[in-house]
């Protein structure tokens, strides 16, 4: 830039609103603290986002994590069939999560780009990492789950099969929930914030949705441990999600910007719904057990949605990202100007009242 083109007012040529904020201090001698100034966005030069959203395509990823937690709520509800000889609801929950793993994993790779993507993230293990444990976990997850519903459908090698279906519910809280961890482990606002609550989120909407998925598939004489699920499940992912919302402080305004407003709000009407028509009507009609299973199937496909576009939204605006720090700041700052001075050392040698050695 020429020194011709800086003028007193300001640069020549330069449209206004796009030159960056000049700041100053309050107090004499500019000895204060740093002011912003009144037309400042608070947020960051020219209000571009501060981290980079992620990449995600949104039908890959939020329907990875809604199929993935399907999948692990429906081994561990095919567990408690399997031990209380209810064989329709074992089957339908079997069945249940080879197709949702299935589909989750199909929308994983095809996100990624290329399956050999998957695979290299199997070239080692770190535990401190939620995608390297998280992979891990799908390998064994999924061909358990698969082996399970195969030895179902065909009668071949029964006694394999209730160990597949055992495996898979071990496994299955975590393939459930992990998907929180992955997400709240990333910078993206909304989804770090709320990593207290989001794997409770995750869980209570994996139970509704595979209960839901039970009462759906089985007759209502074998679908009391579905309808209990997804009765316990509902109530739980409502309760997290206000939990959440209600911490999550600044950020959570993000869950208020559309499309990720409506979608959470027909969620949580649809939840609600389903699981006050299962607790009421489900266990004597099963044409209402039906229609509160699939209202609560819909529940949790829309709050993964919601929380997928909450959680972009979040990304691409700088304020969440700035002013959450901002106020860490202070706080920090006002704990350290709240606490006391350190004595001074003395080189470890004492002094009399009066001052001698």
């Amino acid at each position: 830039m020429s020194r011709a083109q800086v003028r007193r007012d300001g640069l020549a040529g330069v449209r206004p609103g796009r030159e960056s904020r000049t700041w100053s201090r309050d107090g004499a001698g500019g000895g204060g603290a740093w002011r912003e100034p009144e037309d400042h966005p608070g947020s960051s030069y020219y209000g571009n986002p501060v981290i980079n959203p992620p990449v995600w395509e949104e039908l890959n990823i939020a329907g990875y994590l809604f199929t993935g937690g399907l999948a692990g709520a429906s081994s561990i509800l095919a567990v408690g069939a399997q031990l209380s000889a209810r064989p329709r609801l074992a089957r339908g929950a079997r069945l249940g999560a080879s197709a949702a793993i299935t589909v989750s994993l199909a929308a994983l790779i095809r996100d990624l780009g290329r399956p050999a993507r998957f695979l290299n993230m199997m070239r080692v293990f770190k535990p401190t990492s939620p995608m390297s444990v998280g992979t891990w976990i799908l390998a064994g997850y999924a061909p358990a789950a698969v082996a399970a519903a195969a030895s179902d459908l065909t009668g071949r090698a029964p006694r394999a099969g209730r160990v597949a279906t055992f495996g898979a519910g071990l496994l299955g809280p975590a393939v459930a929930t992990y998907t929180a961890a992955l997400i709240a482990n990333t910078a993206v606002p909304l989804w770090h914030e709320g990593r207290r609550e989001l794997p409770f989120v995750f869980a209570g909407s994996a139970a509704a949705a595979a209960g839901g998925l039970g009462l759906l598939s089985t007759p209502s004489a074998e679908s009391t441990p579905a309808l209990r699920m997804a009765v316990i499940g509902s109530v739980g992912e409502l309760v997290a999600s206000e939990l959440m919302r209600r911490r999550v402080g600044l950020v959570g305004e993000a869950l208020e910007e559309e499309p990720a407003r409506r979608r959470l709000r027909l969620a949580r009407a649809l939840t609600a719904a389903g699981a006050l028509g299962a607790a009421t009507l489900g266990r004597r009609n099963r044409r209402a057990a039906a229609t509160a299973g699939a209202a609560m199937i819909a529940g949790a496909t829309l709050t993964r949605f919601g929380l997928f576009a909450a959680g972009m939204a979040s990304a691409r605006d700088p304020r969440y990202t700035v002013e959450p720090q901002r106020e860490r700041v202070r706080v920090r700052t006002a704990e350290q100007g709240s606490a006391p001075a350190a004595a001074a050392p003395n080189n470890g040698r004492r002094r009399d009242a009066s001052g001698g050695r």
